[in-house]
This record gives C-alpha cells, sequence and structure tokens, in this order.
C-alpha cells in the first residue's frame, strides 16, 4: 500500500531532528537520506520498438502504480532486450521507490518499498538502501517527512509538480539501529491496522453521507420528499435521450431549460487582445470555480474582454451556474451566484442559466441539475476516455420538473432542513476521521524520535554502520549502471530474494 500520510512535524519545525528525550535515543544517530542508500533514476524503453513492450516480465514502476488502497504490483512489464538497450535499471528486491515528478507531488508524496526486482519510469526515483538501512523503515521515515519535503523540495517554475532531489537527500532524519528499525515497523504494523479498520469505517461512513445529500435533493427537487403520491408527467420529446422521467406530485409539470432559463455561455479568452487599451479588466470565474453545490472563490483570475462583452456576462444574484465539461465528474455540476463579487463574468467552459419570469426558485434548479442533471449530461454530451463536454444546445434541453409557486417556499424550507441533520451528522463523522488522523501522527512521531519501540543496549549503535557507510562511501566506492541483479559495494541488508513476484505482492507501509 502506498503511503498518503499528510503526517510528520508540524510546518516550520525541525522534523525529527528533534525528539522527546532532550538527546538522541540509545543507539541512535542523525544522516541525511542520501547517506542510507544507493540512489537511482528511471527511464521509459522506447515505444517505437515494440519488442521492449512484448511478453515482458520485468516490473516497470510508474506514478499511476503508486496509488492507495493496494500497491499491487505493476500495470506494465518490459521485455528483458530493454535492459541493455534503454536508459532503464534494473533495482533489487528490497528498493525504495519515490515519486518525483507528477501532479499529485501537490498534495502527497508516493513512496512505496518494492519487495521484487523493478525498473522505474522517468518520473521516479529508487533507493537500495545500505546494509544496516531496512527498506521498510526507509520507506516509513520518507513518508513521516511528507509535509517538510513538500515545504522544502519542491521545484519552482516547473508545469508539473516537481521534487528537487538534491534537496530530498539533503533531508535529515534520526536512525536507529538496525534491529530497532525492525521493531519499531513490526510495533507500527500492528497498530496501524487498528487505526485503518477505524479510518475505512469513517470513509464508508462519509461517503455514505453524500449519497445522503445527493438523494435529498435531487429526490426531493421532484417533490419526492414527503410521502406525496407522484405520477407521470408528459414532456414534448426532443433531439436529446431523457431516459426514464421521474413521476411529479399531483400539478407539478416537466420543462426545457431553455424554456424556463436565458442560458448562455461565456467568454474564451484572447490571449493577444489582453494589452488592448479598449478592454476592461473583470474577475471570471473557470470551472474550478464552479463545484457541485458550492462556488468556491479562493482563486478567482481576471481578464480583459470588450466593455459590452462584460456587461452583457455579468452575474446577476440567483444565476445557477453549470460547467460545460471538463473531468467526467464536472459536467453539469454546478451552483447558484449570489453576488459574491462585483462585475464578475464566467468563462466559455460555464453556463450560465438565468430563471424567467421567476417560475423557479433557482435552489430547485440547481438541486436538480447535479442530481438528474448529471446523468442525463452524461447520456447527452460528448464523451472521450476521460474528459466530457455538453453543448449549449443540448443543455439548453435538460428537462427541469416545475412545481407550483404556491409549494416552491416550504420545499425548499423542507430540503434545506434535511441537509442541516445530514451536514450535522457528516461534521461529527469528519470529526472522528481528524481524531484518527491524529492518532496516526502521534504513532508516528513515536516511532521515528524512539518512543515507540525499546531501546536494546546490545543493538549495533546505528553510529557504527552509519560511520562505514560513510568511510567506504569516502573512499570511493562506486557501484556501476544496474542491468541486471545487482550487488553494490555497501550491501544492502537482508530482503526479500527473486524476480518477479506475481502482481499483488508489491507493498508498502500504510502510513
Amino acid at each position: 500500500m502506498t503511503t498518503d500520510s499528510g503526517t510528520g512535524p508540524e510546518p516550520g519545525g525541525s522534523g525529527f531532528e528533534e525528539d522527546v528525550t532532550g538527546g538522541l535515543p540509545q543507539g541512535w544517530a542523525r544522516a541525511k537520506l542520501g547517506e542510507l542508500g544507493e540512489w537511482f533514476g528511471g527511464g521509459t524503453p522506447s515505444k517505437r520498438v515494440p519488442e521492449f513492450w512484448t511478453d515482458g516480465t520485468i516490473p516497470w514502476l510508474s506514478p499511476k502504480d503508486m496509488g492507495k488502497p493496494v500497491l499491487a504490483g505493476t500495470q506494465d512489464l518490459i521485455h528483458e532486450s530493454a535492459l541493455a538497450a534503454s536508459p532503464v535499471n534494473l533495482l533489487p528486491a528490497g528498493s525504495v521507490a519515490i515519486v518525483v515528478r507528477s501532479g499529485i507531488l501537490e498534495r502527497k508524496v508516493p513512496v512505496a518499498y518494492v519487495p521484487f526486482e523493478v525498473t522505474l519510469n522517468q518520473d521516479m526515483k529508487a533507493v537500495v538502501p545500505y546494509e544496516g538501512i531496512s527498506g521498510r523503515w526507509l520507506a516509513a521515515v520518507i513518508a513521516s517527512q511528507e509535509r517538510r519535503i513538500l515545504a522544502d523540495c519542491r521545484k519552482h517554475g516547473t508545469t508539473v509538480a516537481s521534487l528537487e532531489v538534491s534537496r530530498l537527500m539533503e533531508v535529515q532524519v534520526l536512525v536507529p539501529p538496525y534491529a530497532e528499525q525492525l521493531r519499531i515497523i513490526a510495533k507500527l504494523d500492528n497498530q496501524l491496522t487498528h487505526v485503518e479498520a477505524g479510518e475505512s469505517a469513517v470513509q464508508a461512513a462519509l461517503a455514505a453521507s453524500v449519497v445522503l445529500r445527493n438523494q435529498i435533493t435531487g429526490v426531493g427537487a421532484c417533490g419526492g420528499l414527503d410521502g406525496v403520491e407522484r405520477f407521470p408527467a408528459p414532456l414534448e420529446p426532443a433531439d436529446v435521450d431523457d431516459g426514464t422521467l421521474p413521476d411529479l406530485p399531483n400539478g407539478w409539470r416537466w420543462a426545457r431549460l431553455g424554456d424556463i432559463a436565458d442560458v448562455v455561455g461565456g467568454v474564451t479568452k484572447d490571449s493577444k487582445k489582453q494589452s488592448d487599451p479598449e478592454y476592461v479588466e473583470v474577475p471570471y470565474l473557470r470551472v474550478a470555480n464552479v463545484q457541485r453545490g458550492r462556488i468556491v472563490l479562493d482563486r478567482v483570475e481576471k481578464i480583459r474582454v470588450p466593455s459590452k462583452k462584460a456587461q452583457s456576462l455579468r452575474l446577476e444574484a440567483g444565476d445557477v451556474l453549470l460547467n460545460e465539461g471538463g473531468d467526467r465528474d464536472k459536467l453539469g455540476r454546478g451552483w447558484i451566484w449570489e453576488g459574491q463579487i462585483e462585475n464578475c463574468i464566467h468563462q466559455n467552459h460555464v453556463f450560465r442559466a438565468r430563471i424567467t419570469r421567476d417560475v423557479l426558485d433557482p435552489r430547485l434548479l440547481a438541486w436538480h441539475a447535479n442530481a438528474f442533471g448529471k446523468h442525463w449530461c452524461d447520456r447527452n454530451g460528448k464523451q472521450t476516455v476521460n474528459l466530457a463536454s455538453i453543448s449549449l444546445r443540448r443543455i439548453k434541453l435538460m428537462p427541469v420538473p416545475i412545481p407550483p409557486k404556491s409549494v416552491q417556499v416550504d420545499l425548499v424550507k423542507s430540503i434545506e432542513s434535511r441537509l442541516a441533520e445530514a451536514e450535522a451528522a457528516q461534521q461529527v463523522t469528519q470529526g472522528v476521521y481528524e481524531q484518527g488522523t491524529n492518532l496516526r501522527r502521534a504513532l508516528l512521531h513515536a516511532a521515528f524520535t524512539g518512543t515507540l519501540a525499546p531501546q536494546d543496549p546490545d543493538d549495533e549503535p546505528a553510529s557504527v554502520f552509519l560511520n562505514r557507510i560513510r568511510v567506504q562511501r569516502a573512499v570511493g566506492a562506486k557501484s556501476a549502471k544496474r542491468k541486471r541483479a545487482p550487488r553494490t559495494t555497501l550491501p544492502a541488508a537482508p530482503h526479500t530474494s527473486g524476480r518477479p513476484v506475481p502482481s499483488g505482492t508489491q507493498e508498502a507501509l500504510p502510513l
């Protein structure tokens, strides 16, 4: 399992260089990550050579293999012929793999202990631990430094988030004796098994609360919350796939979105004209600002547009914003603009629906669009592997339930009351989850400051094998580029041998 801890010392602290004993625990020493093993990069065998990727038996690890909940082997295998003819290194069982270039580094540092021989792609690094360093312990201690690594080792000015490996190798940690490393890992495995069981239960409860909220809003917008009898309601067919429309209470009707609202697309950014002195600068909303059930305004960009365009697209309180496309989960999602920012407009990937003649409360439209509308847009939009979009012409044809005006006020109150109850329960569950996070953090802090597992005076002190490593490195001990089962001048501590293990056996500490 990959690590996704978010744990470690609080920001601004000195990491695990500070320990609870007022000095180093018995037999412990300080060292940089770069001193604990031999570091190797990855590479990608040419896709133009089919035999490199045909009948492969050698695991080729990439960031996509590092996801939770289980790191179950690699998705790709390369042929043995790629070892001699491409920039890949065959690394031994017991290596530690780290993602150093990926969008995931915006929030976490995936790291894994790999118990079988492996090669890496170019976005990863691997550490082959030196004698006296447990690979499982090394993976765990790197994971425990996640916050510090993200704060201190990120490259700036790169399109894709990445780590400065030279800085990563300079990160200093406390190193226990080898025997104590094994005791720490055994203790962590035992304790974190219980923590993970609790986290899984809480996560299931949080997921159920999201489903409940969607049911409240989706069913409520169609009049199905209070046990009122409902009947099929007609809707004139259009050039779309409406699927099976929900039944509606007596007196309700179906309408097309374009019949009850003025629906328009937004502005397309023209980079060439952003310096035009006749254009005016205004804030504008992007897909990232328009979430399901909320508008997020922590980052609102500005754009220069003709003044007439700014005026025609200016948002008004009560406008319902719906996303035109992007990732599949973004299609059709949205919420209500409440006039939070003056003179704000929206980009071309966001539709604005302004209800006409006060025929429908905007909240009912937004709730319906986020429930029924999501699946309707999936059926009627354009789909690719990961992206989806829906045209302005089609979104105007989305069916919308219209209750009588006389019931809309009470209907909105009923839905909001149920949502408040669900929100209260969700907050309690979230609090339990945060308690688990704090417990995990406390366990890791104890593990890597010497208070989780007992010290044994008979253990070889870490300073002894660290000095041995430093002396051998100082006299120029170097290893050749790894192509086959590697042996370094500074041999790794005993690990599982053999190659490659069947899919499903790769593991990492569940931190």
